[in-house]
């Protein structure tokens, strides 16, 4: 089995990715697997670094705000095709497997006019525009939520599958997690991220938050504050002597390498609704307080979150609604509570499909 999987540009689009590489090598030790990703996207460092070979095109995301940036782009997007062409005639696969986002296009619309078999994963519950535009031409569009059918104008060759990334979850346990975090085993567990490059206005809170946290909650705090916020941060929770009235108890990151094992031991997340994260909390049923980013192109983030919501799977919080009180309040109100805790806990692991990456293989080998 000869597989081709292009997407990039965002972990949200290179996790599920990988997620199913492995699914096809453990399933498949034999088959031949071909990442194609975007020139300078993360894909460059992150691929290579899980074992896969990786082959990259010059293709550039398209500006919706500077619309001189479109001819370049377009100019970029049919090199990046010719290229991918070749690509399809030396590597000759059996399928394509497409994650989305601007760096798949290429290689997707190559292998669809070479008559390749072509799969597409939807990680969104808002289909981004990639996958709308070739939705129609592929075998099968696999979706991580029911509710995004309705964006689709065909819909016989829709399946809902969930994320590929959740599958990843289910070895995962709470115990083992805080041994390998090297986290106190007993005492409730509060894990702070507001992504890889951080959110200022969660940290704002974040940080206040920590500056008067109540004593009696008895509780440890995995904080991870983004790279670019992390010395200021630090040098506060220094200055106030915060980090010394935790007794150890809690840690500050930049970035946490390992996230799902961070998720794994929480007790209670905060979190933004990237859709490889709600995969991720959803299949390991993990009480979250989630904060959509409003920076994300069609409010994807808040429509992720308000599916958990909606479903009594996760409390939202939207950021033009928060403040410090209303924070402090929503996080004391769950740490204090758990039995709110694990109706939470039990509505989101309904919504989890940690056989997602299965049910994708079997597709692929159908």
């Amino acid at each position: 089995m000869r597989v081709i999987i292009t997407g990039g540009g965002t972990g949200g689009h290179i996790y599920p990715a990988l997620a199913m590489a492995r699914t096809i090598r453990r399933n498949d030790p034999t088959a031949e697997i071909l990442f194609v990703g975007a020139a300078g996207g993360m894909e460059e460092k992150i691929v290579p670094a899980a074992g896969f070979s990786l082959e990259t095109l010059p293709v550039r995301g398209f500006s919706r705000r500077k619309l001189l940036q479109a001819f370049p782009t377009l100019f970029f997007l049919a090199r990046s095709w010719r290229q991918a062409q070749t690509l399809m005639r030396r590597f000759r696969p059996d399928l394509v497997f497409g994650t989305g986002g601007f760096a798949a296009a290429p290689a997707l619309l190559a292998a669809l006019a070479g008559k390749k078999r072509v799969i597409i994963h939807e990680q969104n519950l808002f289909p981004g525009v990639t996958n709308r535009f070739l939705a129609p031409w592929v075998e099968s569009v696999c979706l991580s939520f029911e509710a995004s059918k309705k964006y689709y104008r065909k819909q016989s060759n829709l399946v809902v599958t969930g994320n590929p990334r959740a599958s990843e979850m289910v070895d995962l346990e709470k115990t083992a997690a805080r041994e390998r975090l090297k986290l106190h085993k007993e005492m409730p567990l509060l894990v702070a991220c507001g992504g890889s490059r951080g959110a200022a206005r969660i940290n704002q809170c974040m940080v206040e938050y920590l500056e008067q946290v109540d004593d009696h909650l008895g509780i440890q705090v995995l904080y991870i504050t983004g790279e670019i916020y992390y010395d200021q941060i630090k040098a506060r929770l220094h200055q106030n002597r915060v980090l010394e009235r935790f007794g150890g108890h809690l840690t500050v990151k930049a970035y946490q390498e390992e996230m799902p094992l961070a998720l794994a031991a929480a007790d209670l997340v905060i979190s933004r609704a990237g859709a490889t994260t709600l995969a991720e909390i959803t299949a390991l049923g993990v009480p979250a307080i989630l904060i959509p980013s409003p920076n994300v192109v069609h409010d994807h983030q808040r429509m992720n979150a308000l599916t958990l919501a909606e479903a009594r799977a996760a409390v939202m919080l939207e950021e033009k609604d928060l403040g410090p009180e209303i924070f402090k309040d929503q996080v004391d109100t769950l740490l204090s509570n758990p039995l709110k805790r694990k109706e939470l806990s039990q509505n989101s692991r309904m919504l989890g499909k940690p056989d997602a990456a299965e049910q994708i293989f079997a597709l692929m080998v159908s």
